[in-house]
């Protein structure tokens, strides 16, 4: 017979019979069971009607239970009794035994009762069940052995993971793998911008695809590539790129996935996650959120020697760049808060490129438009250089939520395409929030909003470094009683005349207010904070000021420095000085400017009471062509001659 045979009899004998655990459970339960019956039977004896009749009306039973639908009472003997019933075997029958007894009746039986209580004065207790028998005792007696039981089977259940994951599971990495065949594929096309960190993470990937286009020159790829920008810039995305075009495995997870409230299952996810990617390799490992366990050691005055994250840390220090060959894992990670990881960590030989994802530029939002145009409905009137001129400062997801916020209202007001007017409301939803049209506003304060922004939207047209106005609202939206937007130029350093200008131009409304209406007020606040904020920078940071010059108080590392201000008292005392002199004389400025303008800017504050919106053609036709002009402004007014042309 062949030994591989299935239907051979010993082994199906042997699969028959194999042994469980669960066996033993059972066997427990039985054990019980039988312990509790043997004791709790051991001393009961049947007896017959008339041999019970005579016991009783000696006064034997000390209390008699009978069950009446299946004629049958349980008497309990007395102790002094016991020689009546079990001659000679009393120590045997234990304390209180029992005797069985099958009755005629229930009905005979009352009947007897009531005589032998009135003809032999009994005191034997009485008490009539329907059904119950010894069987339900002893299972009810048994219930908490059996609740201890089940528990026990589902601890074991758990800890064997049997339920998909247990606490014998702890320690395994919880990584996703991906491969080419296991996910929908996200490339490089799908990731417009970001020309100089695609480069440098196409060369990974290139090496991956082509290894001996950099070894036979004896180059080495880059054992890992450390993402770092702000949120939404799109790192993530990158990293999906990455796995969708390199065709090897990839391993994605969160920083957090390391931190576990166990000691020591952050380090043995660390050893797991490893081994699998050298089992793969070559191959990429994704850690999102590196920071979650990065973190600087001994800066945080929570993390000490024995701390779960820092020895998480040291296990992924010494897996990355010890050693253990890990020849073919190549690890990416990303973070927008750098500063705060550990210099070990930031080392060449562990992330040997740091890739900076920064916010997009004008070409490059303009691109990202272009992505997240492709499933939209839009016709000609939307202009994708446009949108991109009117959303400086928007990161890669804040440009996606725009094109979704446009499809929305666009569908709201049962349009078949999305138009430019629903981007533009878009994209002020987004920057200064829902519309409040029911908000209730007194006559003077609508008149206090209108010269307050008013007085902005004058001083940002008579400047020469301030930003161009493109819309201003006195119709709340969020929690501004008033709004204006404006079209910044976008410049890589900034000189000290355009930060003047732009503080000039944040007191406008304040100024206004003390000018034209006699009266401050509260809605400057933000401004305030602004422009001081700016001042302060200024002094200690940028070393503009008159009296501190060339001076910079600020530590980029986060590291140098601790609690400490790196400036005297008597420094201190100077720069809130030259804070206060810039802002002042730049508020005085603002102040003269205006008065040298008010009829204008009057003008405009009562066209904005009565329009409540007016755009960067109404301040032409009152205060004239802007004298200093943007290339962003001269190429969106071409767009719309050559439109209306």
């Amino acid at each position: 017979m062949n030994e591989n045979d299935n239907s051979s009899p010993h082994k199906g004998n042997r699969s028959k019979f194999r042994f469980n655990a669960y066996w033993l459970y059972g066997l427990l339960f039985m054990g019980l069971m039988g312990i509790f019956m043997m004791n709790d039977y051991a001393s009961d004896k049947e007896l017959g009607w008339t041999e019970f009749r005579t016991l009783a009306q000696e006064d034997a039973f000390e209390q008699i239970v009978v069950y009446n639908k299946k004629n049958v009472l349980e008497a309990t003997v007395r102790n002094d009794k016991k020689h009546l019933i079990f001659k000679g075997d009393e120590v045997r029958s234990g304390v209180s035994p029992k005797v069985i007894v099958k009755i005629p009746s229930p009905d005979i039986f009352s009947d007897f009762y009531d005589k032998a209580v009135l003809d032999y004065k009994i005191t034997t207790k009485v008490s009539f069940k329907e059904g119950e028998s010894t069987f339900w005792n002893v299972l009810i007696s048994l219930a908490p052995f059996i609740f201890i039981i089940l528990i026990s089977i589902f601890i074991m259940r758990r800890m064997t993971g049997g339920s998909g994951g247990g606490v014998f599971s702890v320690g395994k990495s919880k990584a996703q793998l991906f491969d080419k065949d296991s996910h929908t594929k996200i490339t490089f096309k799908d990731v417009a911008g970001l020309a100089e960190a695609k480069q440098e993470i196409e060369e990974i990937v290139s090496f991956l695809k082509n290894p001996n286009k950099y070894t036979e020159l004896g180059g080495k790829i880059p054992k890992g590539a450390l993402l770092v920008g702000p949120p939404g810039t799109g790192k993530t995305l990158l990293a999906k790129a990455v796995a969708g075009e390199a065709n090897v495995p990839f391993f994605s997870l969160s920083g957090s996935d390391f931190v576990e409230m166990f000691v020591g299952v952050g380090a043995s996810r660390v050893r797991d996650l490893f081994r699998q990617a050298k089992e793969k390799a070559p191959c990429i490992v994704f850690i999102d959120e590196i920071d979650a366990v990065g973190r600087a050691r001994g800066k945080n005055v929570n993390m000490n020697s024995n701390d779960e994250r820092e020895n998480t840390l040291n296990q992924l220090l010494t897996e990355m760049d010890g050693f253990a060959s890990n020849s073919g894992v190549i690890i990416l990670a990303a973070t927008n808060r750098a500063d705060v990881l550990d210099k070990a960590l930031l080392r060449a030989g562990r992330f040997d490129r740091q890739i900076h994802v920064e916010l997009p530029d004008l070409n490059e939002r303009k691109e990202i438009f272009f992505v997240h145009l492709r499933p939209i409905k839009i016709d000609l009137s939307v202009d994708a250089d446009f949108l991109a001129r009117q959303t400086p400062g928007f990161s890669g997801a804040d440009i996606a939520n725009v094109c979704n916020e446009a499809a929305l209202i666009a569908a709201r007001n049962g349009k078949d395409y999305v138009q430019k007017e629903d981007f533009m409301s878009a994209v002020d939803r987004i920057v200064g929030g829902l519309e409040k049209r029911s908000r209730i506003t007194t006559e003077q304060e609508r008149k206090a909003i209108a010269y307050h922004e008013a007085g902005h939207a004058s001083l940002s047209w008579l400047l020469e470094h301030a930003n161009p106005l493109v819309k201003v609202t006195i119709v709340p939206r969020g929690k501004a009683l008033g709004a204006a937007w404006y079209l910044p130029e976008e410049r890589q350093i900034t000189i000290r005349g355009q930060l003047l200008d732009e503080i000039c131009a944040t007191l406008g409304g304040r100024a206004a207010e003390d000018l034209f209406l006699g009266e401050i007020s509260t809605g400057a606040s933000n401004d305030l904070e602004r422009v001081t904020k700016q001042a302060y920078a200024m002094v200690v940071y940028f070393g503009m000021s008159e009296k501190l010059r060339n001076l910079n108080y600020y530590d980029s590392t986060g590291q140098d420095w601790g609690f400490t201000k790196p400036y005297s008292e008597e420094t201190a005392r100077i720069i809130d000085e030259e804070v206060k002199n810039i802002i002042n004389l730049q508020y005085e400025r603002a102040k003269s400017i205006l008065s040298g303008n008010a009829e204008k800017h009057n003008l405009l504050a009562e066209k904005l009471l009565e329009a409540e919106v007016i755009y960067s053609e109404d301040m032409e036709n009152i205060f004239g062509r802007r004298k200093w002009i943007s290339r962003s402004q001269e190429i969106l007014e071409q767009k719309g001659r050559d439109k209306t042309e």
